[in-house]
């Protein structure tokens, strides 16, 4: 782990996170007190839909949809004449 002080990394800040996304962590010292530190994301783990819902932001259904299988209809549907009744109502 790399210390530095603040001066430094206020004058060479791009560098520093260029740094830490390349993994390294990077101690920051006021008058020799350590007072942060700067350390990469954890790894994103799982799907983006995953993440979300671990962060409470969405709710998972239970639903899988690789395997559904959508049957055919019994007989023909007039989707353009339902919808024309639709509108004027």
């Amino acid at each position: 782990m790399k210390a530095i002080n603040i001066a430094e990394l206020k004058n060479h800040f791009s560098r520093h996170l260029r740094a830490v996304r390349r993994g390294e962590r990077i101690l920051v010292m006021d008058r020799k007190e350590a007072v942060a530190e700067i350390v990469p994301p954890p790894k994103a783990e799982g799907s983006p839909w995953e993440r979300l819902a671990r962060q409470g932001r969405v709710a998972l259904g239970s639903q899988r949809w690789e395997g559904m299988e959508v049957s055919k209809l019994r007989r023909a549907v007039p989707i353009q004449e339902i919808l024309r009744e639709v509108r004027e109502e």
